[in-house]
């Protein structure tokens, strides 16, 4: 079972424009062990289709539970 466990660093440096087209980067940025299963952290950028700046850059906290 997977449960989205929150943000952390939530940024918005640009806007999205209607009808843009986006791409969405991951990285895993940590692993940690908690009771039951893992805790993982992923940075994410998500960029606008022309833009010099990403739209939103985030790091989005996952559990995984065995």
């Amino acid at each position: 079972m997977g449960v989205n466990y929150g943000c952390n660093k939530v940024r918005f440096p640009s806007p999205v424009p209607v009808d843009s087209n986006l791409r969405l980067g991951v990285a895993v940025a940590e692993v940690e062990d908690v009771t039951g299963g893992v805790q993982v952290a992923f940075d994410m950028t998500f960029e606008t289709e022309g833009s010099s700046k990403p739209s939103c850059v985030a790091q989005v906290v996952y559990r995984y539970f065995y």
